[in-house]
């Protein structure tokens, strides 16, 4: 069969090339066979991929496949023989992988099929779309199911979450990507005025009508209309979208004849839906109409682990802080916020600390007054052997001294075992290693007497 597929790499390429999404195929121990034109072009180097293994190309390219906690899906699919389906959140983004087996003639997996869809890329505007806490490795697993799909899509969750940058991602990763992506901010909006915007209007239909308008429902054919703040259209209205949505078809304000669009319908909301049904303040069949695929997106406070790979990537977007660092001390504090106003309130301390930094580093005496009072003011432990100031310690292992303070390190620290690893300079599995170490030390200690 690897003769077969020797003699046949030019169709194979060629079949692949069907496919819009980067795809490749692979042997049992990851080298590549052939690869799309997709492919070389999102992770290639211009050099030849047959051959080379999978991870080492995606590693160059800035996606390494071992890190961040992300699972490589083809021993679990050699293994079970079955398809598998993983999200890899990476660096420069998050990628979503489907991997298929193709079996010999007696029915055991030789060779596999893998499809990369990449959601989110770094130097993007979707750069505060980091993260690899499960609640968003969730909310990145949503969007990418409901991303090739044309059903209506309500992100909800607190203002400044990333409701705006997550309807983005959903448009960019869908069918209708190369068309235009129309935004509607629904709130403060009269109903005139709301009516003009979404449906436009004819020269002379009001006063000031000096010309004709394309709405944003026309503007938008042919790819994504995303209303935020769906939950503050007035009730009036409802019914002209909740048809519009229904027929595909309107009437310009003061026209006549009825207008096609076709577009695909993101909403968003900082509201409770079901509440203002209840109250009869949003329509009840509008509500099941844009509520098809619900994506809840977590406030900051419940994914306190992104936030310093959040801090990081808002602060390489400000013009004033690509020269910046942020000091442990500082990351510290961050942590510790609960972030009322969520990424849009740390992207603007982030703003200002900036400013006020002088140096490389950007120190806990940048950041807000309140911030800086949430520090938790932890020390280290009283080792054994210290002595007060200006006394000769007793001389410890350094292997002692160290198992002491990984103890307290371990559990004085507020943020995951990731950030401690970088607080303490070592890699993630040197930290692993020694707490494994811990453990077993402390589990041959024999129980006191």
């Amino acid at each position: 069969m690897s003769e077969l597929f020797a003699q046949l790499r030019p169709e194979l390429t060629s079949l692949m090339d069907c496919f819009a999404t980067p795809a490749v195929l692979l042997r049992q121990d990851g080298t590549v066979i052939t690869a799309n034109q997709a492919y070389r072009r999102r992770f290639g180097d211009g050099k030849p991929l047959q051959g080379r293994s999978c991870d080492g190309i995606l590693a160059a390219a800035g996606y390494d496949c071992h890190s961040q906690g992300n699972l490589c899906p083809l021993e679990a699919c050699g293994q079970t023989g079955l398809e598998q389906h993983v999200l890899h959140v990476h660096d420069q983004g998050a990628v979503q992988i489907d991997l298929y087996p193709i079996r010999d003639d007696e029915g055991v997996p030789r060779y596999f099929l893998e499809l990369l869809s990449p959601l989110l890329s770094k130097g993007d505007e979707s750069t505060s779309m980091v993260g690899n806490s499960p609640a968003w490795r969730e909310v990145l697993h949503l969007i990418r199911r409901a991303a090739p799909s044309d059903s209506a899509v309500l992100l909800l969750g607190e203002s400044g979450t990333g409701k705006e940058l997550a309807a983005a991602a959903i448009h960019r990763a869908s069918p209708r990507s190369t068309g235009p992506f129309v935004v509607l901010d629904c709130s403060g909006l009269s109903e005139t005025l709301f009516e003009s915007e979404l449906f436009g209007h004819e020269k002379g239909a009001f006063t000031g009508a000096h010309s004709r308008k394309i709405g944003l429902a026309e503007a938008a054919h042919g790819g994504t209309l995303f209303l935020d703040e769906v939950g503050d259209i007035p009730l009036a209205l409802q019914v002209k979208l909740l048809r519009l949505l229904e027929t595909g078809q309107f009437r310009r304000v003061g026209g006549v004849e009825p207008i096609h669009s076709d577009f695909r319908l993101i909403s968003a909301t900082h509201r409770d839906l079901e509440k203002m049904v209840t109250e009869e303040r949003f329509r009840r069949d509008l509500y099941y109409r844009v509520n098809m695929f619900p994506i809840v997106l977590p406030p900051l406070r419940e994914r306190r682990e992104d936030i310093d790979a959040l801090a990081e990537a808002l602060l390489h977007r400000l013009p004033e802080g690509r020269r910046l660092r942020l000091h442990p001390d500082t990351l510290a504090c961050l942590r510790n916020y609960d972030y009322p106003g969520n990424i849009r309130e740390l992207r603007n301390i982030l703003g200002r600390a900036a400013l006020l930094a002088d140096e490389l580093w950007i120190l806990p005496e940048h950041l807000p007054p309140h911030l800086r009072e949430g520090l938790r003011k932890a020390e280290p432990p009283s080792l054994p052997g210290q002595a007060a100031a200006g006394a000769v310690p007793e001389i410890l292992p350094l292997a002692e001294l160290e198992a002491q303070y990984l103890r307290w390190a371990r559990d004085n620290f507020p943020g995951d075992r990731r950030s401690l690893a970088h607080r303490l300079g070592v890699s993630e599995r040197t930290l692993y290693r020694k707490l494994d170490q811990l453990d077993v030390h402390q589990s041959h200690v024999p129980p006191v007497a």
